[in-house]
């Protein structure tokens, strides 16, 4: 079974994909997608979208997961991620992905047994669970913990 983690973000978005064995894992692939934060929305959520599609389309994941997004002080920016986040969540669904949400605390708790980790503990457990994985950013790191995550919770979401 292949699982496709993704960390949400307008300006990068980290996508990483497993593959759990007997339950054991295997790293398959991960990215990073950037857009120009001089474009216009409209074209920064298409890029998005292609990008994952794309990706998707390579990798052949058969379930998804994604990050749930936190509230920023600034609410235009949290208004902003929130539009990436939803084109993402399309995106998944227009794949034929049926698409889980986890919290970022519970991503954490996951990976690393404390739900206040800090980035650097993540990509070490990350590393150390999949010792083949070669993330380039702490955003594919986080999506790779978000495949993780959904694995060890899916039985718990009635995910199908």
């Amino acid at each position: 079974m292949k699982i496709l983690g993704v960390d949400p973000g307008l300006t990068k978005t980290g996508l990483g994909i497993i593959e759990v064995k007997n339950n054991s894992f295997f790293f398959i692939a991960c990215e990073t997608i950037y857009t120009n934060a001089s474009d216009p929305l409209v074209t920064r959520l298409n890029h998005l979208h292609k990008s994952l599609f794309e990706f998707v389309k390579i990798h052949k994941p058969d379930e998804s997961a994604i990050e749930e997004t936190f509230i920023n002080s600034n609410p235009t920016s949290s208004l902003k991620l929130g539009h990436a986040r939803g084109s993402l969540i399309l995106s998944l669904g227009l794949c034929g992905l049926n698409v889980a949400e986890y919290s970022t605390t519970a991503v954490k708790k996951a990976v690393v047994g404390v739900g206040r980790a800090d980035k650097n503990q993540i990509m070490t457990m990350v590393k150390i669970l999949l010792p083949k994985a070669t993330f380039k950013t702490e955003d594919e790191a986080d999506a790779l913990a978000v495949a993780i995550c959904h694995n060890n919770n899916k039985s718990f979401n009635n995910f199908k």
